[in-house]
Formats: structure tokens, sequence, C-alpha cells
């Protein structure tokens, strides 16, 4: 792991109808690192997430996002910023009329990627996913597990620095939950940074990892071992 962050948040505030949600928040993920965020519904795991891929700017400090100051970034670098980004969201948010290979390539088409690379690449990504005999599948025919590793495919289309994973647990069954979580940890072990929002604390606690809580807007560090006894 690189001692290099990716993300860093220096004295940041965030306040919904003049609450603190986040309030002076210091946070580093570094290049390499696999992370938990956790808290209870309405800590502001929402609002962690859109600061990084900037969804919204904070009232108060610094975001840093892959050597780029997110607060004073001009709305129209933002895309480029998202492309260091791989988001994973619970609810999968597939194309329901194109096939895993459409929907895998529409990340790379909408960059303005050429042809012969997308193709190249989909089928890179869908071998690392172990989705490569399902290519031609349509989303209603996967179940939950194989949905979710479309997700994480499209995700890393575009080779980002960073995978944001945003409960990509919460549909889906004990074992099929675990697998998901191998392969976060190979995707890790390749090199890339990953910071995991659940609610899962018996994952936490099987697949340890450094592990922070957003407490009444603060950001608490916890020993995973420790973390829902």
């Amino acid at each position: 792991m690189s001692e290099h962050p990716v993300i860093s948040f220096e004295n940041v505030t965030v306040r919904f109808e003049g609450r603190p949600i986040l309030d002076d928040v210091n946070f580093a993920l570094h290049s390499g690192e696999f992370m938990y965020l956790i808290g209870p519904t309405g800590a502001g795991k929402s609002s962690f997430l859109k600061l990084i891929y900037r969804d919204i700017v904070p009232a108060s400090g610094t975001v840093r996002v892959a050597d780029q100051d997110v607060t004073t970034l001009k709305n129209r670098r933002v895309p480029y910023l998202r492309r260091n980004l791989g988001i994973v969201f619970q609810d999968f948010q597939l194309l329901p009329d194109r096939n895993v290979y459409e929907n895998v390539a529409f990340a790379l088409e909408v960059t303005g990627a050429r042809r012969n690379f997308i193709k190249q690449r989909v089928l890179e990504v869908l071998s690392m996913v172990g989705l490569s005999h399902r290519k031609l599948a349509m989303p209603d025919d996967l179940s939950g597990g194989e949905q979710q590793r479309v997700v994480i495919a499209r995700s890393l289309a575009n080779e980002p620095r960073i995978l944001l994973a945003d409960e990509p647990t919460g549909n889906l069954d004990p074992d099929t939950s675990r697998d998901i979580m191998e392969l976060l940890q190979q995707i890790n072990n390749r090199g890339m940074a990953v910071l995991m929002v659940t609610h899962h604390y018996d994952l936490v606690r099987e697949y340890p990892a450094r592990t922070v809580k957003i407490n009444r807007g603060r950001l608490v560090e916890l020993n995973p071992d420790q973390v829902g006894v």
C-alpha cells in the first residue's frame, strides 16, 4: 500500500438544513488500501460518497480525489474526475434492454473509446469477474450475484484508480455476499483502492480491514473485531 492518498478530506463540514451532517472531518484513503465506512442510517454515509464523486461540495474544508481539488473543480471537469472512480451501487442500475456485454460497453462508449478497445476491455473485465460465459444474457436472466458482478465489471471498464462500493451486498444472500467480498478483495489485491459502505457487520469481521464509522458527524476509527459487538 502506498502512503500517497488517493482521497483526502481536510476539515470537511457538510450541513443539511443548518445541521452538520459531517463536522470538521479529516480522512485519507491510500492507494491500494481497502477500507469500510459504516454508521447508522442517516449518519452521512451517502453525503460522504457524494463529496468524493462531486455530487455535492462541502460547506467548508477541502476534498481531494486522484490529485484533484474537488472542492474548486469546474463543473465541466467533473466527468473527467469520475473516470478515476468506479462506483458500485446496491440496486445494480443495469440497463434492462441491453445484455451484459452492452451494459459494460456503455461505460466506455460514453467516453468516446474506440470500438476495438471497447471489445477488448469489456471481455477483459467480464473475465475478471467470472462472467465471460454470460456476456449475451439479459439482466432479467441473471441472479442477484451475477447482476452485481456485471455492475462491478462496468465500474472497472475505465480502469479507475478507486472503487466506491455502496452497500454492494445489501440485496444479496450471505453466500453470494461472500462471493462478492472475495471478488472485491481480488480487485484490491491488484492495487486498486476500495472504499466500501456497509451495514453488514458480520462481513466486516469476516473480512477485516481498516474500518471508520460516522458517529454524530465525526469520523471514528474502529477495530473490525469489535464492529457490531
